[in-house]
């Protein structure tokens, strides 16, 4: 089975944290052939898509031992070959680029439609990424998030805030923690607010801070719409935002409730990998775009997600591959 990951440049993933690479190193371990492209090498011609692939050959890792992080050598890869392959040659794709959805990775799902309708499988599927915006998808159950305000308005934020005490305010198109505020019912408030969306040009989402975050923000690992695993994170001791994983989590009714709610939308929109950001209870993030996290938590605990993620992933592959066949 060939295997596909669709990736930012190598040179500039992290190995010892990179959840894209433990994925491929969880691929090579069960005997399939890993290749790598960035979205640029993907091109069309006559209807169809190809690629400018690159073989890859990982080089053998290990943990730590109680450390977020493995231990890798510098050079963690090695190239076999690069060949211009029909998408039809590889079995899976992993759509893996960093956040955000931008005009780049939009362009990039819009080519993988094409994968698609050539009967390759794409983890996640690019219409899912297009339909479930990681922020914003959370608003359709607000049952289940922290009171929530989306716009720009400057008053109409600052009367939020006002109503809610303290709130994490962040760009929509945000990722990776950048430009998050933390905004509190005081004289800087509109300050930050003015700063947060650019003096009311820049869309923003502002949820009333949670203090149950100090024991921890929980990360839901979900496959096929189950959890498969959940881990704990909580802030730096010196800034409000969220650190690595800390410790195992248990998941609890209401962590169910939440994938309860959100399954139909994930297995309608072929969202076969997501990461759920949940803090005391509450729905904050649904990760569809290159949900990550399992490396760092397979390393610190010594659980294998990385591992049954791929497993069950290319077995539903072949059997589907049966199917069609």
């Amino acid at each position: 089975m060939n295997v596909l990951f669709i990736t930012d440049p190598l040179a500039g993933l992290q190995a010892d944290v990179d959840a894209t690479i433990g994925l491929m190193t969880a691929t090579q371990d069960l005997g399939l052939d890993v290749w790598y492209c960035e979205p640029e090498e993907l091109s069309v011609a006559d209807g169809n898509l190809h690629v400018r692939a690159h073989r890859l050959q990982l080089r053998p890792r290990c943990s730590t031992g109680g450390h977020h992080r493995w231990i890798v050598d510098p050079t963690w890869f090695d190239e076999l070959g690069i060949e211009v392959l029909d998408i039809q040659a590889f079995d899976l794709v992993h759509l893996r680029i960093d956040p955000p959805v931008d005009e780049r990775y939009l362009h990039t799902t819009y080519l993988l439609d094409l994968a698609e309708d050539a009967g390759t499988r794409v983890i996640n599927r690019p219409e899912g990424i297009r339909a479930m915006h990681e922020k914003l998808i959370a608003l359709r159950f607000p049952d289940l998030c922290p009171p929530t305000y989306v716009g720009a308005d400057l008053a109409s934020l600052r009367d939020f805030v006002a109503t809610v005490g303290t709130a994490v305010v962040k760009p929509v198109d945000g990722f990776a923690g950048l430009d998050v505020w933390l905004v509190g019912n005081d004289h800087s408030a509109i300050s930050l607010l003015e700063s947060a969306t650019r003096g009311g040009r820049r869309q923003v989402i502002a949820q009333q801070y949670l203090p149950a975050v100090e024991h921890g923000n929980k990360r839901l690992f979900l496959l096929d719409a189950e959890i498969v695993g959940a881990v704990l994170r909580r802030p730096c001791a010196d800034d409000f935002r969220i650190g690595p994983p800390i410790a195992p989590a248990d998941i609890d009714d209401a962590d169910r409730a939440i994938v309860a709610a959100l399954r139909p939308h994930l297995l309608r929109h072929g969202i076969a990998l997501a990461g759920l950001d949940v803090i005391g209870g509450r729905l904050i993030e649904v990760n569809v775009t290159c949900p990550g996290g399992m490396h760092k938590t397979d390393a610190l605990l010594g659980t294998e997600l990385s591992h049954a993620m791929v497993h069950r992933l290319a077995e539903s592959t072949r059997q589907l591959e049966g199917v069609l066949g």
